[in-house]
């Protein structure tokens, strides 16, 4: 019987159309009608456009933003962020300086990007915040993640800290960009369904994770019912149990019916 289910959000909530199909929230509705608990599971941060999603699915539940460093309650604003280490937050805008590539650090609350480049107001927009370029020093602490966003080529040579966690994943309404996010070690989606199912005290077993992207991996390793998508990376395939339809098809309601029916 599943309890509990993580939903990414960039290929699997949400396709190339921006919206997230009506089928799906309705069924995410009969989900939680059914006595099951939804968890949004994002790299986006806990504001903008990923809340009003998290609030929609579960509006007085946990949710995992920021790649698993930020766990946040929206009714109650109750945070169990892990924040990253003041030496690689120094390390990486002196990098970004350095590269002229486009990083932005994120708090639970907000979050900055001090380059003008053409992909960091895309993202912005695709975040359904303001472009307000400033310097990356001006983001009041705690800092709970830095993101890189990279061309393909440049991601996948992309070498991270020690300390720190590295998690790639894309969006198809950037197609061109790899984003890769950087918590610090140990925090991943995957040790933030943990702490949420402990929370909600549901047995891993009892928990599906929906998912298309690398960091969605970590996820799908300790939960009992891994989905993939149709159009996941193939080590998101590798690593599920099953997959369903394709994010432009509303797979994650063919999901959601799979978990109504368990119970």
């Amino acid at each position: 019987m599943i309890a509990l289910i993580g939903i990414d959000v960039d290929g699997t909530l949400v396709g190339r159309s921006g919206e997230v199909p009506d089928i799906v929230w309705e069924t995410a509705a009969q989900a939680r009608a059914a006595g099951i608990h939804i968890a949004l599971c994002s790299g986006r941060p806990a504001f903008g456009i990923a809340a009003e999603y998290a609030r929609r699915l579960d509006d007085d539940g946990w949710h995992i933003f920021q790649n698993g460093a930020s766990i946040v309650n929206l009714m109650t604003r109750e945070s169990r962020s892990t924040p990253l280490p003041e030496g690689c937050v120094r390390g990486l805008i002196a990098q970004a300086r350095e590269t002229g590539q486009v990083l932005e650090m994120y708090g639970d609350d907000d979050y900055a990007v001090e380059s003008e480049a053409l992909w960091a107001r895309q993202h912005a927009e695709l975040l359904g915040l303001p472009f307000k370029p400033q310097p990356l020093e001006t983001l009041s602490p705690p800092l709970v993640r830095a993101q890189w966003l990279l061309s393909p080529q440049d991601a996948e040579c992309l070498v991270a800290p020690a300390e720190l966690e590295m998690a790639h994943s894309t969006s198809p309404l950037m197609p061109n960009v790899s984003f890769v996010g950087l918590t610090r070690k140990g925090v991943s989606k995957g040790s933030a369904m943990r702490e949420i199912a402990a929370a909600y005290r549901v047995d891993m077993r009892e928990v599906m994770y929906i998912g298309d992207s690398g960091n969605d991996i970590s996820a799908l390793r300790v939960v009992g019912h891994p989905i993939a998508m149709a159009n996941a990376d193939r080590l998101v395939i590798d690593a599920a149990a099953r997959t369903v339809g394709h994010v432009d098809d509303a797979g994650v309601a063919e999901a959601l019916r799979l978990a109504i029916n368990s119970r």
